[in-house]
């Protein structure tokens, strides 16, 4: 049978695209709310300096926050099932709004309850994941999943934003502490569960004759070579990007002197700005192009964005990064959003999966490292998502893949 989404928009009345914009709003506010979660990379050197950590305790916060991801996924995959997407979506913001409320009421008194903060930080933000990005699908006009899902990313960008701009602006306009971010975002997620208790999916969007999500049906979903290579995609995806994003300080360090106060605004800002702004233009260019085309041309900028990086001068190189910044900003989104497209019929199992295949970022960013100590060069252990990226844009070109469905 045929289940993936129409290659083209259907005509819409004014009326309608504005009760969809209304219905997609809580959603998108959920989608903020996610990008609260990346507040734990600069938690790492606010929290060494206050509580006096060694460098391993300090990474330790962002695994905390990150491991979530691979154990708790497929395990809300599973419960989405049973209790529906927006249910788990609101379970997502309570997880969260518990994380902050800690620090925010009882204070940063110690080690060990910042810890659990960020633990409950890292598991509301992935079972926001697992139920945000097919529901979106669920809010959305026909043919509109991939669009949406882009400025849904743009929109959490903002979200990952606030986590290093609060304590700075905190601290230089008004002389508060960076514990302020705490009580802020205790409010921004407070009022985003209040608004996702009116949050209803479409009915048609409900398949009433869906076998029940299960473990099994998770892990047998991966035998699926579409969806294992979709699933690869999006771990090779997110491993690159967190590559590209904490070591780009060191490459401009090493290889052009530039002081590491200057990297953070030539180099990782211009990655995360080109981000922002990607992802923001992504979502109005598949309001006329497909996703699959963009899909390929967005993997083909990032490649052009690399050749860039790997220039001797320290100018094309920021050129480089940002132009890498514009390519890699709707990866996740189309990916996830074409898989979903495709095989309807299981995006809970696909989302949990796929969100599971986050911890990708675990994985690469010291394999990067490892090459780099090898040949004694940072700029060869950019081959690493150099290689990641070119998988993407074979996954891309690839018109024989096509989703295998039971007869």
């Amino acid at each position: 049978m045929t289940t993936s989404a129409s290659s083209s928009p259907p005509a819409r009345t004014d009326s309608n695209a504005a009760a969809g914009w209304f219905r997609a709003t809580p959603v998108f506010l959920a989608f903020l709310a996610m990008g609260f979660g990346d507040a734990t990379g600069p938690f790492v050197s606010l929290a060494k300096q206050q509580f006096h950590l060694s460098n391993f305790s300090a990474q330790f916060i962002a695994f905390t926050g990150f491991i979530m991801f691979g154990l708790l996924s497929v395990p809300m995959g599973v419960f989405q099932g049973k209790v529906g997407k927006a249910t788990v979506l609101r379970l997502g913001l309570a997880i969260m709004l518990c994380g902050v409320l800690l620090p925010a009421v009882g204070g940063l008194g110690s080690y060990p309850l910042f810890l659990l903060a960020v633990l409950l930080l890292g598991a509301g933000a992935t079972t926001l994941q697992v139920a945000g990005n097919p529901l979106m699908r669920d809010v959305s006009a026909a043919g509109m999943y991939s669009r949406n899902l882009s400025l849904g990313q743009f929109v959490k960008a903002i979200g990952s934003l606030s986590g290093p701009l609060i304590p700075v602006l905190a601290a230089r306009y008004w002389g508060l502490s960076w514990h302020v971010i705490f009580p802020i975002f205790s409010v921004a997620l407070a009022l985003t569960l209040a608004v996702s208790l009116g949050l209803r999916a479409p009915r048609a969007a409900v398949a009433t004759d869906a076998p029940p999500t299960t473990l099994a049906s998770c892990l047998k979903l991966l035998s699926n070579g579409y969806v294992a290579a979709m699933v690869l995609g999006i771990f090779l995806y997110v491993g690159a990007e967190v590559c590209m994003s904490s070591n780009i300080p060191l490459y401009l360090e090493q290889h052009f002197h530039v002081n590491l106060t200057r990297t953070g605004l030539l180099g990782t800002g211009l990655f995360f700005a080109a981000l922002t702004l990607g992802r923001f233009s992504g979502g109005v260019i598949l309001n006329w192009m497909k996703p699959h085309r963009f899909f390929l041309l967005t993997c083909l900028v990032s490649l052009i964005g690399f050749a860039g990086v790997l220039m001797p001068s320290p100018l094309e190189a920021a050129a480089g990064f940002f132009l890498a910044g514009l390519g890699f900003a709707n990866i996740f989104p189309l990916v996830f959003s074409i898989a979903i497209d495709a095989m309807p019929e299981a995006s809970n199992e696909l989302a949990g999966l796929m969100v599971t295949a986050i911890v990708g970022a675990a994985f690469l960013p010291p394999l990067m490292g490892w090459v780099a100590d090898r040949v004694h060069s940072m700029q060869a252990g950019f081959l690493v998502p150099l290689a990641a990226i070119g998988y993407l844009t074979w996954l891309a070109a690839s018109r024989h893949l096509r989703p295998k469905r039971a007869a």
